[in-house]
């Protein structure tokens, strides 16, 4: 099965990238499409999210524009949609991630129009922020 790649994919240095597979993979429950073990280097998706995840020291191509100290990606969270945000939110309850934020129904304004979503954030072993929610549609602001 072709898998389309989407216009941009976030690429995550990681400090361990088994370590971020084990959370991703078995936690977030992306799947890997492929990886390249001697780049320290894996693809990931859930549904129509993609990502890497690359060894911050491996021997893959690194693009730091600053010192890496956790926690990683500060200033940015990542949206990712999922189908069952409750069972993703479960898997994240019996981890030992941090949950900065625990699932709540938010609205947002969208000009005449609120766009809500069902949601909860959740930090990576890195400390990325990332964002799981089920789409609960739009309504009259």
């Amino acid at each position: 099965m072709s898998v389309e790649t989407p216009a941009i994919v976030p690429e995550l240095d990681v400090t361990d990238l088994e370590a971020s597979l084990k959370v991703y993979t078995e936690v977030f429950t992306f799947k890997v499409l492929y990886s390249r073990p001697e780049e320290r280097f894996a693809y990931l998706a859930l549904g129509k999210a993609h990502l890497m995840l690359e060894e911050l020291t491996g021997p893959g191509r690194n693009f730091h524009s600053a010192a890496m100290e956790f926690p990683f990606g500060r200033g940015m969270n990542l949206q990712i949609e999922v189908p069952d945000v409750r069972a993703l939110y479960a898997n994240a309850q019996a981890s030992d991630l941090s949950i900065p934020i625990p699932l709540e129904e938010r609205w947002y304004r969208q000009g005449e129009q609120e766009a809500g979503n069902l949601q909860f954030v959740v930090a990576d072993p890195d400390g990325y922020l990332l964002r799981f929610f089920d789409n609960l549609g739009k309504r009259p602001r």
